[in-house]
């Protein structure tokens, strides 16, 4: 069983961003934020967290894969979430509910725009058990 005590939060979206660090924040979480991929980067390279939730589009359109890759790089264990819009913008439609899928997304969740907090907790309690 993992503890999920610190998330980290990845999004362009600053008002995304603001409503699921108030909401995680709330739900007795502690979040560290950041606003882009290169912002990700550096924070996975000097910051402790438990967990990942990061959007898929945001400097570039694989911003989220790369985040993903990281963290993985580094924290194996470590869950990560990714939420976009992209289906809705673009039709591509992924997922990550095959061992394939996952080996190269690299994510342990992908969570389809808007995010329903509700939706998110039962995530965030299925990957720490």
């Amino acid at each position: 069983m993992i503890s999920i005590e610190t998330i980290l939060c990845v999004d362009d979206d600053l008002d995304f961003l603001d409503q699921i660090t108030m909401q995680l924040e709330a739900a007795g979480y502690k979040t560290i934020t950041g606003t882009s991929q290169k912002e990700a980067e550096e924070l996975i390279q000097n910051e402790k967290f438990d967990m990942v939730i990061s959007d898929l589009m945001m400097e570039n359109a694989d911003a989220g894969f790369s985040i993903a890759y990281h963290v993985k790089k580094k924290y194996p264990d470590c869950p990560v979430v990714i939420v976009t819009s992209v289906t809705k913008e673009t039709g591509l439609k992924f997922g990550v509910t095959s061992e394939k899928e996952r080996s190269w997304i690299k994510a342990d969740a992908l969570l389809n725009k808007p995010v329903r907090f509700e939706e998110l907790k039962k995530v965030i309690s299925n990957l720490s058990e």
